[in-house]
């Protein structure tokens, strides 16, 4: 799909046509980082074996869609990937009956999405997503500070030196990731492919975020949808690992402020837990979008 700043690409698992047919409504997932390629969740794609469309996509600058290293940092904004995300609704013609799953800063960007209550939006999945970036740091910081004393030296000296992106640190941040981030070693194949294309080129998350989560310095740091999630009038499952960066104090205002809202968290998982309890994620995602299709009971 071509666009005013280049190429967003997509896949879709299944046939539109057919899924809407069915009465299943078709599923857009959301993908992380800002800047973190969709290929870590390709196994939600399972979701469609029972007829159900999947669409995956790479945001603007990063995956397989048009880097942009050069840009001007102004650039890269919510509102940038809120219309990229109304462009491809548009463009695969399901503008008017979609659901969304959004995982991280994907959940983020599905909240914009609903927040502005969109016709044709039936429910939405939030994956492991802040609800406030404040929310998420004190949250984090509260994690890292169980990290065994000599980790906490290494990030803090690197950080104090500007340095972090030193192979120390590196090392010293994976104790964190190793916890917080997946409990599974090694990486599965899709997350390495990820985690490679976002190291070729992290212009978006640098910017959005910054050099790394512990301190969020990018234009995100002040975000929050706390104060507006009340005008959200579609379903929300909420889902979170027990072990997640996404702490139960960053992702609670989902619940206590989406009327309706779903929580489910999985024990055994950290930030991923549709990679590390893949079954019961995938189960709680069916269940949830089953009751919203076009033939089930909610109305259109």
């Amino acid at each position: 799909m071509e666009g005013p700043y280049g190429r967003t690409w997509y896949r879709i698992t299944g046939n539109l046509d057919v899924s809407r047919a069915r009465g299943l409504t078709p599923l857009v997932v959301l993908h992380g980082g800002p800047g973190f390629p969709h290929d870590y969740l390709l196994n939600i794609a399972r979701l469609g074996e029972t007829g159900r469309a999947v669409v995956h996509y790479d945001q603007l600058g990063c995956g397989r869609s048009t880097h942009l290293p050069d840009a001007d940092p102004g650039l890269w904004t919510v509102g940038l990937f809120l219309d990229e995300l109304d462009a491809l609704l548009a463009h695969l013609g399901i503008t008017g009956d979609h659901t969304v799953l959004g995982q991280s800063w994907g959940g983020m960007l599905a909240t914009e999405h609903a927040v502005r209550r969109p016709a044709g939006l039936r429910a939405m999945v939030l994956a492991d997503t802040p609800a406030s970036m404040p929310l998420w740091c004190s949250g984090v910081a509260r994690l890292r500070r169980a990290l065994p004393r000599e980790v906490q030296e290494v990030l803090d000296r690197h950080e104090a030196a500007g340095t972090t992106g030193s192979p120390e640190y590196a090392k010293a941040a994976q104790a964190f990731y190793d916890r917080h981030l997946l409990r599974i070693k090694p990486y599965p194949t899709e997350v390495a492919a990820s985690f490679a294309q976002w190291e070729e080129d992290p212009t978006v998350y640098h910017t959005m975020i910054g050099p790394s989560e512990f301190d969020v310095t990018g234009t995100l740091r002040d975000w929050s949808a706390v104060d507006r999630l009340a005008s959200v009038d579609v379903p929300a499952l909420v889902l979170r690992g027990e072990h997640d960066e996404a702490t139960a104090e960053c992702v609670g205002p989902f619940v206590e402020c989406v009327s309706g809202a779903q929580m489910r968290v999985f024990p055994e998982s950290s930030h991923m837990p549709h990679i590390e309890e893949e079954e019961a994620f995938r189960d709680a995602v069916t269940t949830f979008l089953a009751r919203y299709d076009l033939d089930g009971s909610s109305p259109l």
